[in-house]
């Protein structure tokens, strides 16, 4: 058989359309449309809300905030912007203060609220952390209903020590009610957000910011009802937060995809793996992955790893598997190979007949970082986010 009969084969068997290019339906934007685009999008926020964009309403408010006070102190931007800011948005003064009560009301990130009942009423000074460890457990007080949390705690704890969950680092958008987290080796679970919006003015406008008071069960029977904005300042300085479950994460993940019954089909497998390969190159390398699909059980798609390039021509042990109903799961593996595309292993492999391999389905990441991936990709999240292989961590995209 030719080399072209052999790609005239190639093409004409392509059943989900992955040779075929599709013109593009818009000519790509130079950096200039790309910078007034992106500023439409804040004056749209604008013209809709009658405010500017907040930090602390959600992600994608946040990232309008975050991009226009970046315009603004950009002067190149704002000069070519100018025309097209109808709301006088990048048309900001520089700040004046001319007295404390300028100053109290521009603190829009709370560094000077508290507790306390004045700034003014001060008898013992005690050092920042000392004061804030203080404050986190005099407004304690017993849980009378703590019988009903006993078992969470107890499982919680057992999740932990089997590793069922993981302590991962505490983030703004980590804050939700019906968690667990942990603040100096104490473990608490957030039972209720009484949520409150503080409307603040400034000169630049109004700004809305989320606060209230909170419910906190804490392991040793006792709860707690400081500010949210207090426990996210104390979690922030000092705390970690508890992954799910991710037996959990794996039921939620069918739940999200599709109501499961005897009618629904079965679609294939999203899978995790670690390679048993003895070779020192790959051997050595920590946090390996394979995430990968297959349409029949993993078990039987491996079986014959040792003699597939794929597997690095090694036998592998599974770490996870999905199963997927009534959607596409090479969509699904797509996406997590374009999360992580920046920390894809780079290596050839040869096959028993010497041929040359590159593959490209195994990822260097910590496996909580992959959980986490496929949580994010099950809520949509992950679209807002990237990878940093770096610094290991999932970062936003802005």
């Amino acid at each position: 058989m030719d080399k072209n009969k052999i790609l005239e084969e190639i093409f004409a068997n392509d059943p989900f359309g992955i040779l075929t290019v599709k013109p593009a339906s818009n000519p790509a934007r130079n950096e200039e449309e790309r910078l007034i685009a992106s500023f439409h999008e804040i004056n749209e926020f604008y013209e809709k809300n009658k405010r500017e964009p907040n930090q602390t309403n959600g992600i994608q408010e946040h990232q309008l905030y975050t991009r226009l006070k970046g315009l603004r102190e950009n002067s190149n931007k704002v000069e070519i912007l100018k025309n097209h800011d109808p709301f006088g948005l990048l048309a900001i003064k520089p700040k004046e203060f001319n007295s404390l009560e300028d100053i109290f009301s521009d603190d829009s990130l709370g560094l000077l609220e508290d507790d306390s009942e004045s700034i003014f009423t001060l008898k013992h000074v005690k050092k920042q952390d000392e004061r804030a460890s203080t404050d986190f457990v005099a407004k304690r007080k017993v849980c009378k209903d703590f019988k009903k949390y006993e078992e969470l705690f107890k499982s919680c704890q057992s999740d932990l020590k089997n590793k069922k969950r993981k302590l991962l680092k505490f983030k703004q958008e980590s804050l939700r009610e019906k968690e667990f987290y942990v603040h100096n080796g104490v473990l608490l679970f957030l039972e209720s957000i009484f949520s409150q919006e503080k409307k603040q003015e400034f000169k630049t406008g109004s700004r809305v910011r989320k606060d209230g008071r909170t419910r906190i069960i804490f392991e040793n029977g006792t709860e707690s009802n400081m500010l949210y904005r207090s426990l996210y300042k104390i979690l922030l300085a000092n705390g970690q937060t508890v992954s799910e479950n991710i037996e959990k994460v794996n039921e939620i993940f069918a739940e999200k995809f599709s109501n499961v019954t005897d009618e629904d089909k079965e679609a294939g497998f999203i899978y995790i793996l670690k390679s048993k390969s003895p070779k020192k190159e790959i051997k050595e390398i920590q946090n390996l992955y394979k995430i990968g699909y297959s349409t029949v059980a993993v078990e039987e798609r491996i079986k014959n790893a040792n003699k597939e390039p794929t597997y690095l021509m090694a036998d592998v042990h599974i770490v996870m598997i999905y199963k997927c109903f009534n959607m596409n799961p090479q969509k699904l593996e797509h996406i997590l190979h374009t999360f992580f595309g920046e920390s894809c292993l780079s290596l050839d492999v040869f096959d028993e007949e010497g041929n040359r391999h590159t593959p490209r389905e195994w990822f260097i990441a910590p496996l909580y970082i992959i959980e986490e991936a496929v949580r994010m990709a099950i809520s949509g999240e992950i679209l807002n986010y990237r990878y940093d292989s770096t610094k290991e961590e999932i970062v936003s995209r802005e």
